[in-house]
């Protein structure tokens, strides 16, 4: 029995460290992993969704349905974002799914390129429910930020709330690992072992896609989305990360 019980845990063991490569998975904070929902390594190409909305209503993925979103493709094993300077729009590629509680872990890379008369460099990690955007990471060569996109009565628009921000070294062509942990109406969101939290009751709500958004250039790889469960040790783990000023 006790020879069995080595052998399921050795098992698990390798599993978690081949789930994103042969480097052990990214500690969480605020959750525990659970099952499995999502995993993307681009290995091929993708066919798109053909769907009329953006945020809800299929599974999969869904981008290049007009020059406004920039163009998506696969090139060897990243899923490559470049941002059209005509559109004045960043480039974005959605993956459908229905969610509420869940951990989102990928590699994040912002190209050495030109800004060509763009403003900012910039890749996004960003949920949204039935019909807007719900709560974004956002990942520029000078650190990070985490925010809830709360609705604006005045002027029917979503506008951003600020949850947290943290310098944090970004260099340009280097892959950045990011881990987003949505529980209730809290969101952790660590890059490269720094943190920041932050609560919203519009991080509460049901989500139904996953956005990528790359201002400029950038790519993603090692994308992966599990069932997020409680973890015992958050409230000490909280009370660590720097507070928001």
């Amino acid at each position: 029995m006790k020879l069995h019980l080595v052998t399921i845990q050795t098992i698990l063991a390798v599993f978690a460290f081949s789930a994103i490569g042969a480097d052990p998975l990214p500690k969480t904070l605020m959750t525990q992993r659970g099952k499995l929902l999502v995993s993307e390594d681009f290995v091929k190409s993708i066919t798109p969704v053909k769907h009329p909305g953006f945020a809800s209503g299929y599974s999969g993925w869904r981008f290049n349905v007009s020059t406004k979103g920039g163009r998506w493709e696969v090139v060897n094993g990243v899923f490559k974002g470049v941002e059209i300077v005509e559109s004045n729009h960043p480039a974005t590629a959605c993956y459908g799914l229905v969610f509420k509680d869940v951990v989102i872990q990928c590699e994040l890379r912002l190209h050495d390129v030109p800004l060509g008369g763009r403003k900012n460099r910039y890749m996004q990690v960003r949920a949204t429910d039935v019909k807007d955007y719900v709560a974004t990471a956002v990942i520029s060569p000078t650190g990070l930020r985490a925010q809830a996109d709360d609705d604006n009565p005045a002027t029917g628009r979503t506008k951003p709330v600020l949850l947290g921000a943290a310098a944090v070294p970004v260099k340009l062509g280097e892959w950045q690992t990011v881990v987003v942990e949505i529980k209730g109406d809290e969101m952790v969101v660590t890059l490269n072992g720094k943190s920041v939290v932050g609560t919203h009751p519009r991080i509460g709500r049901e989500k139904r896609c996953i956005m990528f958004v790359a201002g400029v250039e950038g790519s993603v790889r090692h994308f992966r989305v599990w069932e997020a469960l409680s973890n015992p040790d958050w409230p000490k783990n909280k009370a660590r990360i720097p507070k928001a000023k």
